[in-house]
């Protein structure tokens, strides 16, 4: 009897490698249509984001687990999702997905969503933590001396590792800085000098948000000497980024320098520049890449999407994520969507004889649940 590769696909329990909560509290229609785009600014007054790639993806597929049809509009799946509590929309959206781990980063707006036991509790699944350096260096500035910060920075980071649960570090250095930095870790000197700026920046007032390049350094070689997973932000993001300096191909010279310590190092979504991802990810045995956030985004392109990641690097080096945050019909429609993109592009290529069903179901294990595994040390059964 032939594999039946959907049925496969279907059944494995997803790692996602990279995944923020969902959420735990009520919110209105505006809210909720602000967090189907990266854009930061209010949906102007006459449009929906529902009329987007993501917006049609979710009624289409999000709408049955609302008792809807299929594609059902807009207004009318507000009104059937409004007649739900988080805590339900939670339970029944990422349980739905069949993942059977999350590794939730708690550094943006936690206070919102739920944290890793939540989301393992509502999922009916596995979870631990990932820790956003800059997070927790803003956390540690404010009673640290501009001498003294790389130590307390390095005690946190070291006492955060530590902690029963915690599966990895990740970086916004694409979002504070961009990619085009001095690849060397930062003197002594240069850390106390831009620690000294920022910490009167502090006193006198200012938010405690970190973008000078010698702090941002630091933590990133910091991490790397942790030797814990290192997940770094790339590519499409909201407009605090500026996208032509979150190319990963701008990270050579970093991941270069990093490969004779073996700590992982993997891409985060990389859209538009997931095909150079793939490249480094080939060229560097340390380098991780996926598509994370642009799948669901792109919604009936995904599959093509998925597709392209297939492309150049070896398939033990790409894992799935959906980089959901906030509703929890993302993290369902994420792990829908990266299933149908394999299955689509594995399956052709059986058909044309070029895999074998055996291969492509293997593969797809592999990238779906089996690499992040064995990256981040978890239990391969999820």
């Amino acid at each position: 009897m032939p594999m039946d590769l959907t049925a496969v696909i279907g059944g494995i329990a997803l790692v996602d490698h990279h995944v923020h909560g969902a959420l735990r509290e009520t919110v209105g229609r505006p809210e909720f249509e602000g967090m189907l785009t990266e854009s930061d600014r209010p949906v102007p007054p006459w449009m929906t984001q529902m009329d987007s790639q993501l917006g049609f993806a979710l009624r289409r597929h999000c709408a049955p687990l609302l008792g809807l049809e299929p594609s059902a509009s807009a207004g009318d799946y507000w009104a059937a999702r409004s007649a739900r509590d988080p805590e339900e929309l939670a339970r029944l959206f990422l349980r739905a997905s069949g993942t059977g781990h999350w590794l939730v980063e708690t550094g943006y707006k936690g206070d919102m969503l739920l944290g890793p036991a939540g989301m393992a509790a509502a999922g009916g699944a596995e979870a631990r933590e990932i820790v956003r350096l800059e997070s927790l260096l803003e956390e540690v500035a404010p009673g640290a001396t501009a001498a003294g910060l790389r130590d307390a920075f390095r005690a946190a980071l070291r006492a955060r590792c530590a902690e029963p649960g915690v599966a990895g570090l990740k970086s916004v250095v694409a979002y504070r800085h961009g990619f085009g930095f001095d690849p060397a870790p930062p003197s002594h000197a240069e850390v106390a000098g831009a620690a000294g700026r920022w910490l009167r920046r502090i006193a006198a007032g200012a938010a405690p948000r970190v973008t000078a390049p010698a702090l941002l350094r630091m933590a990133l070689w910091e991490a790397v000497e942790t030797g814990l997973p290192l997940q770094l932000h790339a590519g499409y993001g909201d407009p605090d980024i500026e996208l032509h300096r979150c190319d990963p191909l701008l990270l050579t010279g970093w991941l270069r320098a990093v490969e004779p310590t073996g700590t992982a190092v993997l891409l985060l979504h990389c859209y538009p520049y997931h095909r150079g991802a793939g490249y480094l990810a080939q060229a560097f045995p340390h380098v991780y890449f996926d598509a994370g956030l642009a799948i669901n985004h792109t919604g009936a392109r995904s599959a093509a999407v998925v597709a392209e990641t297939l492309e150049l690097a070896p398939f033990a080096k790409i894992l799935y994520s959906s980089d959901a945050w906030g509703p929890p019909e993302l993290h369902y429609l994420g792990a829908l969507l990266w299933r149908r993109g394999m299955t689509r592009a594995l399956t052709a290529w059986v058909e044309e004889g070029e895999w074998t069903a055996a291969d492509a179901a293997r593969v797809a294990t592999m990238i779906g649940r089996d690499n992040a595994a064995r990256v981040y040390g978890l239990d391969p059964a999820g």
